[in-house]
């Protein structure tokens, strides 16, 4: 039997030409999918530059008018829980503390840590003197230069540092009366200089409005 075949032109046109094929689908990868490019890895994380941050507790402001700081030293404190918990609540004072050097150990005396009133019986002592925590290289190169004449171990500031408690120590010389008025004089003078300084930058500010 014969085929019939398509008269009109555009059938032919059709069986011509190739029935168009579609495009494979992407396929994903398996696995995690890709990160999305411009994100650096490790982002918002720390950066090794950054410095940790402190929360102070208590600073020794009549240490820095009554003696002349030559050297200050980061150390770390053995304290106890009911201590910890106390300096969380910000509750300590530096005002009559000092430090000692003993032996090959250097011992905080004078600070005051309250009691902790959850504590109960497991409280400690308020005024009980307390280890300064230093390497042998730190109580030889630092803590020995108190032992010099005229030089005193004052404690400058408590304060957290990424969880544990820190005090910032100063090898102080005591200053002489004068020595005194003239630090109250330059302390007076520049507190007056930034409080001038302060209502001039608000008056300008007000005078562009």
């Amino acid at each position: 039997m014969k085929k019939c075949l398509p008269t009109d032109a555009s059938a032919w046109a059709t069986l011509a030409s190739p029935s168009p094929v579609a495009a494979p689908k992407p396929t994903q990868p398996s696995g995690k999918p890709a990160k999305p490019a411009g994100k650096e890895k490790g982002k918002g994380k720390g950066r090794p530059d950054e410095k940790p941050a402190e929360r102070v507790v208590s600073e020794n402001r009549r240490a820095r008018h009554d003696y002349e700081i030559i050297d200050t030293l980061e150390c770390g404190i053995a304290l106890v829980g009911s201590e910890v918990k106390s300096l969380r609540g910000g509750r300590m004072s530096l005002d009559e503390a000092y430090g000692r050097v003993d032996g090959r150990e250097v011992w905080l005396l004078g600070c005051d840590i309250p009691e902790y009133e959850k504590a109960n019986q497991l409280n400690h002592l308020p005024k009980r003197p307390r280890k300064l925590l230093l390497h042998r290289r730190e109580i030889g190169k630092f803590a020995d230069r108190a032992l010099e004449k005229g030089l005193t171990l004052v404690p400058l500031k408590m304060y957290f540092k990424d969880g544990r408690v820190k005090v910032l120590m100063g090898i102080g010389r005591g200053r002489q009366t004068h020595d005194k008025r003239q630090k109250l004089k330059a302390d007076t003078a520049r507190r007056d200089i930034e409080i001038a300084l302060r209502g001039r930058g608000g008056r300008a500010g007000r005078s562009k409005d």
